[in-house]
């Protein structure tokens, strides 16, 4: 009790900006005493636990404008602050300029160059998967890397460079992660985080913790993922692009969904409905970073048919699966088998499970020339979605064709 009248009277005192002498002649004055029977050194007992200010708290109060019973309240649990993306750094700092290096002057033309390398391997990732790519990935990476490490530039290319080595480096863990390399995916992405935000940019930060917390919510670590997903969200704050801030929600949102529970549900699909209000504040005069070429409805459509999905409700979920994919690009061959891969496990919910085993079917078959761990495992996941209805035959052919395998 004493001690958290102690804690009351500072965070009271100190609230309305007081010294500690202050509210010991307030104190005094509300008590009607003549004369400073109260100073500087009892209010600081007090505040300390070292005396109860038993006849005296009624004054304190008083002078505070608040109940003696306010003051006698129970101290809530401190709540821990908000985590920062600047918890998920990695350890020391592996993107500090070499001392006393002798490299070659780096100029603007070779951050362009640069530029162009990242661009064009970011579109190699729309229709390659993980296994193709992640070795020029790295390699690409690495080069970034000791290009600012061991050059000598100025302030602006060296900010430059940063940029370029994290836009690298979420390129790098995604087709990390899809390859199945998780641990080497966390690496590249954490060392992008650092590059991102050494060079201030706030958006491609947000969009590198956002690819981490991904992976963590699809790799057991969902609460972990939560709370990185979040971090991004509130790090970027309300001045980021419309675009990023729908995939920043669309990223709470599936860390909410992987979480699990109705409250996390309710927070998923309220997630969604704000990456939609967002994504709307998007027009031709809006800036957006390059690399969010491809948020669009159409995908915040395919992430609500996701969390449709994974919240067993296909009646929602079918619909707009059915939507996107008869609109999206074929040859992006990963995406079209990993949306048709939710539409098979909806089906299934749906108790439609012939039709369910004939889309599983074509998610075979598309992953089949795959080198994507996250296409094979959806296949696990159908596969063992479909056991319910292995009575039915076309479901037990799928079954005993591919079960093994």
């Amino acid at each position: 009790m004493t001690n958290a009248i102690g804690a009351h009277i500072k965070r009271l005192r100190e609230s309305r900006g007081w010294s500690q002498a202050r509210l010991a002649h307030e104190v005094c004055r509300a008590s009607g005493v003549i004369g400073d029977p109260v100073g500087r050194q009892e209010v600081s007992r007090w505040e300390t636990g070292k005396r109860t200010p038993r006849e005296w708290l009624p004054f304190i109060a008083a002078a505070l404008g608040v109940s003696a019973d306010t003051l006698r309240a129970p101290l809530k649990p401190a709540e821990p602050p908000l985590p920062t993306l600047a918890d998920f750094l990695p350890e020391g700092d592996p993107l500090s300029p070499l001392q006393g290096h002798s490299g070659r002057r780096i100029g603007m033309g070779a951050v362009e160059d640069l530029q162009q390398r990242v661009h064009g391997l970011r579109l190699a990732d729309d229709v390659l998967a993980g296994g193709d790519l992640i070795r020029p990935a790295l390699r690409e990476l690495r080069s970034a890397v000791k290009l600012y490490r061991e050059g000598s530039h100025t302030s602006e290319v060296g900010r430059q460079l940063l940029r370029q080595v994290g836009e690298l480096a979420q390129i790098a863990g995604w087709v990390a992660s899809d390859a199945g390399q998780h641990a080497e995916a966390e690496r590249a992405y954490r060392l992008g985080l650092s590059a991102a935000r050494q060079a201030e940019d706030h958006t491609l930060a947000g969009n590198i913790a956002g690819s981490l917390a991904y992976q963590l919510s699809n790799t057991g670590r969902a609460v972990e993922g939560l709370t990185l997903a979040r971090a991004a969200l509130n790090d970027a704050g309300v001045d980021a692009p419309p675009k990023a801030r729908a995939l920043y929600l669309d990223r709470v949102a599936w860390a909410h969904v992987k979480a699990g529970g109705i409250e996390n549900g309710q927070q998923a699909m309220r997630a969604l409905g704000e990456a939609g209000q967002a994504l709307s504040e998007d027009s031709a005069g809006t800036e957006s970073p390059a690399y969010l070429y491809w948020v669009d409805a159409g995908e915040l459509r395919v992430m609500e048919a996701r969390v449709f999905t994974e919240l067993r409700r296909p009646l929602r979920a079918v619909p707009l699966l059915r939507e996107v994919l008869g609109g999206y690009e074929q040859t992006h061959t990963r995406e079209v088998a990993l949306y048709l891969s939710w539409l098979a496990v909806a089906l299934a919910d749906a108790n439609e499970p012939e039709e369910a085993a004939a889309v599983a079917e074509r998610v075979i078959d598309l992953s089949s020339g795959i080198t994507s761990e996250r296409t094979a495992e959806r296949v696990r996941v159908i596969l063992r979605r479909l056991q319910e209805f292995a009575d039915v035959p076309e479901v037990a052919s799928l079954l005993a064709e591919h079960q093994t395998a």
